[in-house]
């Protein structure tokens, strides 16, 4: 049996009969976590299963049918293809999933994280509250990028997560939200951010088996102040010094709705002759994480490391092909959370962290109406798995 899944008693009566919706954008993913706690659930020996308490414990799938037709003007319905009176619902969309299309008067359209959103919102609509509860798994957070005001702008972020909560979810769990502070918009309300760095440790240790986890060896590094606290995170639990740097933009001049960066300067000891993990929450044209690598490389750093959460790599994978050729980085490591190219899967350099068990483990104690805090805060695993792995035990 799992190992992780038998450690945690789960002996409460389940909040309802379990249910996962995956919107078609998160189907892969939702499979597999779907997979893990069809097993898990067979394997248990819950003295109490069989009981009326736990009616639809076990199943073969917990996977609910669910469509979003589209009529030939662009337009949508959502559907759900089962009951869903008195279950506990997990719906699981992922907006940045630009591989689906549909038809638009004949032409193909690519869907946008707009359109995500409002099929989410459709399939949320179709269950028209006779669900128990409603738990939204969206791991990048719609609209994250626009959580604060710097001028008269709207306020995205906040929007979608009222509306969300006036439409009858009771809980949203994302990962490494881009700035945690919008759950402010939905104070009585369930909203979880939850990490990813023990996938990321896990997978780094695992593919590259020679790093030395020590500060003479190895370095942590933020490519600017946003992403300070994952650094420092990460940084503590592997008990190595930490880096960062910071943008130094022209603010005469505005380019493409933003001031351009003039320079990245670093803050730090010296990391020549060290392994250096840069870390952030998301690649998106992955620029600057390229010119952080290049710029620890003059400063005459060994191996470096590219992390994150969200691998947007919305211009593609050319730059990345010619700077891994320069020997600019050494990997890149980023979650399967959303929508991964095959071209990304095919390159040499790059490790995916997979987070459907980590899903699984959260639906499953939710379900159980359990406390989930020490999923959110992964610190203890982090520590178990670095003494194995210390003692040559993995």
């Amino acid at each position: 049996m799992n190992i992780q899944r038998s450690e945690r008693v789960l002996e409460t009566i389940p909040v309802g009969s379990l249910g996962i919706i995956p919107l078609p954008s998160c189907k892969e993913l939702g499979q597999k976590v779907n997979d893990y706690l069809v097993q898990w659930r067979k394997e248990s020996a819950l003295e109490h299963k069989n009981t009326i308490a736990f009616q639809g414990y076990e199943q073969d799938s917990y996977l609910v049918g669910a469509a979003v037709p589209r009529f030939g003007s662009g337009e949508a319905k959502g559907i759900v293809q089962e009951s869903v009176r008195g279950r506990d619902l997990y719906l699981m969309v992922d907006v940045c999933n630009y591989s689906m299309t549909y038809k638009l008067r004949g032409q193909i359209n690519h869907m946008s994280p707009d359109d995500h959103y409002q099929d989410l919102k459709r399939i949320i609509a179709a269950c028209g509250g006779k669900a128990k509860r409603l738990t939204v798994i969206m791991p990048f957070l719609y609209e994250s990028r626009q959580h604060k005001r710097s001028a008269r702008e709207s306020l995205d972020c906040a929007l979608a997560l009222q509306e969300l909560a006036n439409m009858g979810v009771d809980n949203i769990i994302t990962f490494d939200a881009h700035d945690p502070r919008v759950q402010n918009a939905i104070p009585l309300h369930g909203f979880e951010t939850v990490q990813t760095a023990y996938q990321f440790i896990k997978a780094l240790l695992g593919n590259v088996p020679d790093i030395q986890l020590d500060s003479d060896h190895l370095m942590v590094v933020s490519p600017d102040e946003g992403a300070t606290n994952r650094a420092v995170y990460i940084a503590n639990v592997l008990g190595i010094d930490m880096g960062m740097f910071y943008k130094r933009r022209d603010y005469t001049r505005v380019i493409n709705g933003r001031n351009p960066i003039v320079a990245h300067d670093f803050l730090g000891s010296n990391v020549e002759g060290k392994d250096v993990i840069v870390i952030d929450d998301m690649i998106s044209s992955g620029e600057s994480m390229l010119d952080v690598a290049r710029k620890l490389k003059e400063l005459k750093a060994r191996r470096i490391f590219l992390y994150s959460t969200f691998g947007l790599f919305t211009n593609g994978m050319d730059k990345f092909d010619a700077a891994y050729e320069e020997g600019v980085f050494d990997r890149i490591l980023t979650t399967n959370l959303i929508y991964q190219t095959p071209e990304l899967l095919s390159r040499p350099y790059y490790i995916s962290c997979d987070m459907s068990k980590y899903i699984a483990l959260l639906i499953d104690t939710l379900n159980h109406d359990a406390s989930i805090s020490d999923l959110l805060d992964p610190y203890e695993r982090i520590a178990a798995f670095l003494e194995k792995y210390r003692n040559g035990q993995i």
